[in-house]
């Protein structure tokens, strides 16, 4: 018998599904464009919904638009145990962010109606809405969704009322998505890691601690624009010297700074922004992520000291603005023991890591028990056509979800 089938599950069906899947709205260069909303993502949830249905689940869209298929337990009246992802994706995507969390939800569930086998609880598949724009379905799952339809900008520029109900959900009953933490026992999602870490230890299976909080802030920096020939250096208010200051204090801050965050300075923005000017403003913007919120807070304080000093030394006078703050969701501890036992137990390496990017746990972790498992990506490479995990690594992460829910199972009342 081949390894993954005694593992539990079918790699090469679970390969298949991957396949089909990415072929709506696959392009010639290898990418997949499934925007959220688009009639490639509806093509995609009907062929979704027909698989469910298939493997012997019961469909549902509810009013933020997942897609939820449902295996009967043994004792249906427990807690839903739930898994899943998202399927739709960025402008130039790859094939597995987000869906192999889905297929491999799908694998586990044919796998065991294949074998005429149901857990106690019953279990959930979901395929959350638009995580990659405006994370409504999870949002909405959560119960945190904004009642603001102008604070959901969707990534193909349509009004949210008119995105869901195109999908079968409803704007209008929004709420009616939420969901009482008593009626979940708990929510694993698998998902590829979408950066290096796991290939370069050389481990099968990351075990996420967590899903680090973000603090997103602009800063901008003022000086006086003048003639880059006449002005003696000792006389210039240089905003664009200032800012470059900023920008290694961040990087300080990041790499010096207790625990593991991390800090990015990605989009900047210089004016007058001519060869023949001293600029006189620079606005940047900052992202700065980390497990911890004490960290984080504590980051934002002391960034706010840099930001005085230099701009003292510099003549130039700073401001910082904060555009937004999610906080992070840690994984429980009981379900990252599970997902680690498992692992061992289906001989594969494994080590604990955070996720830094945001994923649907991220919001229903707020709301039961979340556990994440990542598998690695070649070359850390996600959000693009050269995205790959070979269908080894995506059976050992189907492997482990299986042995996962399993275990929970007997765990959870």
């Amino acid at each position: 018998m081949p390894r993954l089938l005694a593992k539990g599950v079918n790699a090469e069906r679970l390969e298949r599904s991957l396949a089909a899947l990415s072929a709506i709205g696959g392009l010639e260069s290898g990418a997949v464009r499934r925007l959220a909303f688009t009639a490639e993502d509806i093509e995609a949830r009907t062929a979704l919904c027909s698989w469910m249905e298939a493997a012997s689940m019961t469909v549902r869209i509810d009013a933020g638009g997942n897609l939820i298929g449902r295996y009967s337990g043994l004792e249906d009246d427990l807690p839903v145990l739930a898994t899943g992802s998202h399927i739709d994706t960025v402008p130039s995507g790859g094939r597995y962010d987000g869906a192999l969390g889905v297929m491999a939800g799908l694998e586990v569930i044919r796998s065991l109606h294949g074998r005429r086998e149901r857990l106690r609880h019953p279990i959930e598949l979901i395929a959350f809405a638009d995580e990659e724009s405006t994370m409504v379905g999870c949002k909405s799952m959560a119960g945190l969704a904004s009642a603001d339809s102008l604070a959901y900008t969707t990534s193909i520029g349509e009004p949210i009322e008119r995105c869901l109900k195109r999908i079968g959900g409803n704007w209008g009953r929004l709420r009616e998505a939420a969901r009482s933490p008593a009626s979940l026992a708990g929510f694993i999602e698998l998902h590829v890691e979408q950066g290096g870490v796991l290939e370069a230890r050389g481990h099968a299976i990351g075990v996420v601690e967590g899903v680090v909080g973000q603090q997103r802030l602009t800063i901008s920096v003022n000086g006086l624009a003048n003639h880059a020939g006449t002005t003696p250096m000792h006389l210039r208010k240089d905003a664009m010297t200032a800012a470059a200051r900023v920008v290694l204090a961040i990087e300080a801050l990041a790499r010096n700074h207790p625990g593991d965050p991390v800090a990015t300075v990605g989009k900047m923005q210089v004016w007058p922004n001519a060869a023949n000017i001293v600029p006189g403003r620079v606005d940047m913007t900052v992202d700065m992520r980390d497990l911890s919120l004490t960290v984080l807070d504590a980051m934002v304080a002391d960034l706010h000291l840099r930001l005085t000093r230099i701009a003292g030394r510099t003549g130039t006078r700073i401001t910082m603005t904060p555009q937004f703050s999610v906080k992070p969701t840690p994984a429980e501890p009981l379900i990252r023991q599970v997902i680690a036992d498992a692992a061992a137990d289906l001989g594969l390496s494994h080590s604990s890591l955070p996720s830094r990017a945001s994923h649907d746990s991220q919001e229903i972790g707020r709301i039961t028990p979340m556990g994440m498992i990542f598998v690695p990506s070649r070359g850390g490479l996600s959000h693009s056509c050269e995205e790959f995990t070979s269908p080894q690594q995506c059976a050992d992460g189907a492997a482990v979800l299986l042995e996962t829910l399993r275990r929970l199972d007997r765990q959870f009342d």
